[in-house]
């Protein structure tokens, strides 16, 4: 290999080690049958998979460019055996973010998500917790139980972005929802960020202060 090839090898690699990527975890979660394993998959793959019986939960890990920058997406692809069972709060607390999937077509699941929502305000009592809200199957309006009106005023009381979408014939929207997502991620970190700032510099403030005023009364009097 000729040495200029190789200098610029290991140029490359000496930078890639140095850029920090950001990881975010993103949980999906909804009832059986919304479509979530296609979402993921068509997310990760840019397929879409039809029938997608699992048993278990999965996790895959997937590195994507949002607004220009690396993120690295770990996804927990949850899988309730039942519209009753939910995610326990150890799996609650462990992603960053969740997005929240119903079927149009499946009032059921409509009311599972804000179920879904009520435990993640149990896991995450400082409600700290981004969400999204994903309403599938989009396509199938000729089957839709719940209308795009409901999604927006329940994602108005989620505090949280919405969006309907079908994972059975868009890519865009689908990577979209995934990307709103972790952009609310990394804006919560970046308060959270500041408001340690603000409390460590704070106290600074505040033990300046007292050292200054101890030092006052040390002076000799007139």
């Amino acid at each position: 290999m000729p040495a200029q090839h190789m200098a610029g090898t290991t140029i490359r690699s000496i930078r890639r080690k140095k850029s920090s990527l950001c990881e975010v975890k993103v949980g999906v979660i909804g009832a059986p049958g919304v479509g979530k394993s296609a979402l993921t998959v068509r997310f990760l793959t840019r397929r879409y998979i039809g029938e997608y019986d699992h048993q278990s939960e999965n996790r895959y890990k997937h590195e994507v460019l949002v607004d220009g920058d690396p993120i690295l997406f770990e996804i927990l692809d949850t899988c309730p055996k039942n519209e009753e069972e939910l995610p326990t709060t150890e799996t609650l607390q462990w992603a960053d973010g969740w997005l929240l999937i119903y079927s149009i077509t499946d009032r059921g699941s409509f009311n599972f998500v804000r179920k879904a929502k009520e435990a993640l305000a149990v896991a995450d009592p400082e409600n700290a917790m981004p969400v999204a809200l994903v309403g599938n199957k989009a396509d199938m309006v000729h089957l839709r139980q719940v209308s795009t009106v409901e999604g927006e005023i329940l994602a108005k009381d989620f505090e949280c972005c919405f969006s309907e979408v079908t994972a059975a014939e868009q890519v865009a929207q689908v990577a979209e929802s995934f990307h709103e997502l972790c952009r609310e991620v990394l804006a919560a970190r970046r308060r959270n960020k500041q408001s340690l700032l603000d409390r460590m510099l704070g106290s600074k403030t505040t033990s300046k202060a007292y050292s200054r005023g101890k030092s006052d009364s040390a002076l000799p009097k007139d």
